[in-house]
């Protein structure tokens, strides 16, 4: 059989796929011998319902994504070329059918599809940036000033909190044509552009942009105060003028903590991780314990299907268990068509691998 049986392949839509299957002798190829694909390609909704239902408890009808196609017979065996039209991850095998209707299946594993959006052909180099450092210190070989930092950790003695100014998404929007057009990034990556702890529980002086409080806000030191506009319609002129530029803008939501005191918290703490005395779990890696973290507990299904509105999220994936992974792309696609995942992972000697 080609491709060969659990082969993993890369592809995009718009591609084409020819899987061929041969008997292992000629003489069966001549009788009344046929051949089908068994597949999910071509049938994403369904894949998703089923494991939508699935992991949500609900009832599922068995393998109701998967079909059998008829293979074309040719000089030396069977063939069909199927059209990538869905983004997802899909599986296929060929096998033969005798004249007494017998399944003869090649021996191995299914064959593994991985159907990428047409625009991450080509031209998908991306530009990180964090929104904060895009203020009036951004061309500044170092911002250090020793009188003010005196200034600041007074108050801060005092019990006041300090916040130095940040930069805006209107800050970044002005450098979109030098990054897209003169750099040649078509994709900006956004740190994350949440609130972040400014009372307790705060990483330095601005708090880490990855202890974010709430995931359907920005921070509103990334915005710029008018009476005409809010923080989520600047944050909107910021994705409005990076398409304008055929680039595309993705959100670094981390789905493994939250801040402490975030909205989830207060809202929902039984969607948190807690240690054997009762209180909560930060997380960490490393060997380092990130305690202006508080950690989210992976499989409570509730919270993922809830979250499945987010089209970008990034988290060790050597910690992002199978309920949310399986659960949160399949219902985010279900309303949001064209959505793109990415998670970063590093393997155990430090060797980058990427997932998407």
């Amino acid at each position: 059989m080609m491709p060969a049986t659990g082969e993993r392949l890369l592809r995009f839509v718009g591609d084409k796929i020819l899987f061929t299957i041969r008997a292992e002798n000629k003489s069966a190829a001549q009788k009344n011998w046929s051949a089908r694909l068994r597949t999910n390609l071509g049938r994403a909704a369904a894949r998703r319902a089923e494991i939508i239902s699935a992991h949500a408890g609900q009832a599922v009808i068995a393998n109701s994504s998967w079909r059998d196609v008829p293979m074309q017979k040719t000089a030396d065996g069977w063939q069909i070329e199927l059209p990538l039209a869905e983004v997802g991850y899909f599986k296929a095998k060929a096998y033969l059918l005798d004249e007494n209707n017998w399944q003869h299946w090649p021996d191995g594993a299914d064959i593994g599809i991985s159907v990428h959006p047409n625009f991450a052909r080509t031209a998908n180099t991306i530009y990180c940036a964090f929104t904060r450092l895009f203020g009036a210190t951004k061309n500044l070989a170092a911002t250090a000033d020793e009188k003010l930092e005196a200034q600041l950790k007074s108050l801060e003695n005092l019990g006041y909190a300090t916040l130095p100014p940040s930069g805006k998404f209107r800050d970044l929007a002005k450098q979109l044509p030098f990054i897209v057009q003169k750099l040649g990034c078509q994709i900006i990556h956004l740190l994350p552009v949440h609130p972040t702890p400014t009372t307790y529980a705060r990483f330095g002086r601005f708090g880490s942009p990855y202890a974010a409080l709430d995931l359907t806000a920005v921070d509103p030191a990334l915005v710029e105060f008018d009476q005409r506009t809010t923080g989520i319609d600047q944050f909107c002129e910021l994705t409005y003028a990076a398409h304008s530029l055929g680039a595309r803008v993705f959100i670094d939501i981390v789905i493994n903590h939250t801040g402490w005191g975030s909205t989830l918290q207060e809202n929902h703490p039984e969607f948190f991780l807690k240690n054997p005395d009762g209180s909560f779990a930060s997380p960490g890696a490393w060997g380092t314990v990130w305690e202006d973290l508080v950690e989210l507990e992976q499989h409570d299904v509730k919270l993922w299907v809830g979250a499945a509105w987010m089209d970008f999220a990034a988290m060790p994936a050597t910690k992002f268990p199978r309920p949310p992974g399986n659960t949160s792309s399949p219902a985010c696609r279900k309303n949001f068509p064209k959505p793109f995942f990415c998670s970063k992972a590093w393997a155990a000697r430090g060797t980058p691998r990427n997932f998407s």
